[in-house]
Order: C-alpha cells, then structure tokens, then sequence
C-alpha cells in the first residue's frame, strides 16, 4: 500500500493550542500516520503564545513530524499575516517545507494566522480546506455578532471594531474566494455549516464529513466518584457556550447536580452566578481518562451553546460512552442529536427542565437513547467510518485534479487501517 506525504496547516496545535479544532486536527493526523502515512503539521506558535498560552510539553511520540513557527517579533507577524492575508514573515520558511516534504495532499485547517488566503496558492498537491471554524465567511470566525447576538447579516466592519480587532480590508476585495480556487476539496464539518457558509456568500461547493473518535473498549461499571445524580457540562468556560443559561434550570431541578468540567475567560463570572447554588460545580480540567469516567456517570450531558458552532464534538464524545445528550435546537445539535436518536433538544428554560426530568424520572427512556447514542456513534463517527469517507471523498478530488495515481491510492484503501 502507497504511502502518501501529507503536510497539515494550522493556526494551533498542541501543546500549542487550547483545544477544540486543534484537537480534530491532531486527530486526524495521529489517524493518518497510525495508517503508515508521512505526516508534518506546519502550526504558527508565536498564535498561542501571544494569547497568553502556556506550553504543557509534548506528550508521548505518535509519528506526526509537529513544524512549529516562530517569529523575533511574534505580535508583528501575527499582525502582518491578519491584516494582509498573508504569510509575510513565513513564506520563506513555508516554501521551504513544501519543497522538502512535496507533499501528496496539502491539508488547510484553520490558517487565518498562519498565513491567511495568502498560503493557500502556494505549494503543489491535492488542495484542502477543511472548515473547523466559520472563518471563511467570518472574522470573528463565530458569527456571533458584536459579541453579543447570533449574526443573520453582514456588519463585519462594526463587528470587528465591537472585538476590539483590526479590520481586515483583504476580504472586501475578493482574494479569499480567489484563494479557495485553488482548493480541490474544501469540507463543511456539518449539513447545518455547509448551508451558513453558502448563506454568508461562499462561492464554492463544499462536502460535509464529521468529526470522529476512536472506539473505546467495551465498558465496566460506571463511574461512582460523585455521590449524587449529575448533569454535565464539558468546554471552554465562555459567554458563547451558554452555560449561565442552565443555572436557573438548575435552581428548579434540586434532585440532581451540575458538574462542569472546563476552563475558561468566562470561569469568574459563571462562579458568581452560580455561588447560590452549592449542587453547582467547578471541578476544572480533566486527564481523557478522567474525562471519559465523568461522562460515563451521568445523567446526560448539556450542551446550551448560544452561537453557531460548526459540529460539537462533545456530542460524540458523549455517545461513544452511550451516555445522552441534552443540547439547545441550535446550529448544528438538532442534526446530529436526531441522527443519533440519543438524547433531546430544548429551546426554553421549560424545556431544559423537562428534558432532564425525563432522564432522571424514566430510567427506561435514559436506557434506550443511551443505547441509541451508542449505536449511531459506532455508525456513524467511529474513526475507521469517516476516514474512509474521508478516502473516498479526497479519491474524487483526485480524479477532478487529474491526478489518477494518487486516486487509486485512496481507492485502494489509503486512508483504512491496515495499511
């Protein structure tokens, strides 16, 4: 079996990064090289660090080549690349990298500071973008308008000024839609995502695959280290995640606990809010492991995002461990929570409530969307599902490019285990 050359680009990568797409990234990447394939992430750390990021070291090896990016002066190459929409101080080294690696497959992630439209052009490959974020449409990358409101039109000048960030004048002349030209494959994580990107003015078609997990082995007995009946929240602990919209839910439901795994800007505020209620907890970061055994406790997780996120991977992290999800009917949750048939959908505080009575109250309709959750992941996200969705999709793209040599690999199984 051929294996390819594959150079990742993104903004953050761990240990560079605060989680969320970067994690998908890496994902992905472990998956490509446990499969025999050669893979570099190309990732601007100077991003992390001037956010105030702290490095918590590498972690075990896993075959991924991790190219970290540094400038003398961080904060002016951060600030040329935003606001030309190019790799001004990296392109050398960028260059360079392509030439060494020459790449099969040119993977785009999130690159608003690595390089901007300005990257994608360069180098030679089958061309990818794939969508972890609403960037392309947005600056803020949220669509969560003055920080304050869910955006249904464009105002990004103000907006951008409302977040204190320079405005980016490069988008008001056509070269981002000039640069996805070159993408032979760009990727929507959700059907909810693809249709926000069309609506916001993307030219190009995109193709939605999901994220995915690993399989876990089968479980033992659930988790017993909290001694009352728990809901779960897991995330960054932000305004947009919503979370201070289930405390009052909470103060009408006393017969369960609201534990909250996460970290955040938010984090002294949500506490304040919450200080009248001691079933409320703080309990910080977790290991995977940890992680993994809350989830396995609870009653449901609640997801009560206020903004458009482009998947939520938290779902599936909640399926896989068969335990059911109580998300707001916003964005894409309604599609992946009744795909999965794993949980509910709330729209008011009286729903909420409702939603988590009917886990607690009826241990029989618990059981049967945990069942459901469990099913649809192994369906439907599980790692060996989507890469190979994933193969047969950059194999199109391939055959479109012209490149024949490269699409029989993927047709002859690149992307399955085993290889």
């Amino acid at each position: 079996m051929r294996s390819l050359r594959i150079v990742m680009f993104t903004t953050f990568y761990p240990p560079y990064s605060f989680g969320g797409d970067a994690i998908g990234v890496q994902r992905m990447a472990r998956a490509l090289a446990a499969r025999g394939h050669d893979v570099s992430v190309v990732h601007d750390e100077d991003s992390y660090l001037i956010l105030g990021g702290t490095v918590q070291g590498e972690g075990a090896p896993d075959g991924v080549r991790r190219i970290g990016l540094r400038a003398r002066q961080g904060m002016v190459s951060n600030l040329l690349t935003q606001q030309l929409g190019r790799p001004l101080v990296h392109a050398g080294r960028i260059r360079e990298i392509l030439a060494e690696r020459k790449p099969d497959i040119i993977w785009h992630n999130n690159t608003s500071l690595i390089g901007g439209p300005g990257l994608l052009p360069m180098g030679e490959g089958l061309k990818i973008y794939e969508a972890h974020e609403h960037w392309l449409v947005c600056p803020t990358h949220v669509l969560w308008r003055y920080g304050r409101e869910l955006c249904d039109r464009r105002d990004c000048l103000r907006c951008q000024l409302s977040y204190k960030r320079p405005p980016q004048l490069w988008r008001h002349t056509g070269m981002l839609d000039r640069a996805l030209d070159h993408m032979d494959l760009i990727i929507a994580k959700s059907e909810f995502s693809r249709a926000k990107h069309h609506e916001f003015g993307l030219r190009q078609e995109m193709e939605v695959l999901p994220y995915f997990l690993p399989d876990l082995p089968a479980l033992a007995e659930p988790y017993t280290g909290h001694p009352r009946p728990y809901f779960l929240f897991v995330g960054r602990l932000e305004k947009i995640k919503g979370l201070q919209d289930v405390f009052p839910a909470m103060d009408r439901h006393p017969d369960a606990d609201l534990l909250i795994l996460g970290d955040g800007d938010y984090a002294g505020e949500l506490k304040r809010l919450a200080s009248g209620n001691p079933r409320i907890r703080f309990l910080g970061r977790k290991s995977p492991e940890e992680l993994n055994a809350y989830y396995r406790g609870a009653l449901g997780l609640v997801v009560p995002s206020v903004c458009y996120e482009t998947f939520g991977i938290i779902l599936i992290e909640s399926f896989r461990l068969g335990t059911p999800v109580i998300a707001r009917r916003l964005g894409p949750f309604p599609e992946i929570v009744e795909a999965a048939g794993g949980g509910a959908l709330f729209e008011t505080e009286e729903d909420l409530v409702a939603a988590m009575r009917g886990l607690q109250d009826d241990p029989a309709r618990r059981s049967a969307q945990s069942r459901a959750a469990r099913e649809a992941f192994g369906a439907l996200w599980r790692e060996d599902r989507v890469l190979a969705a994933y193969g047969t999709a950059l194999a199109r793209a391939a055959h479109r490019k012209g490149d024949a040599g490269l699409a029989r690999a993927l047709e002859a199984g690149a992307f399955e285990a085993g290889v």
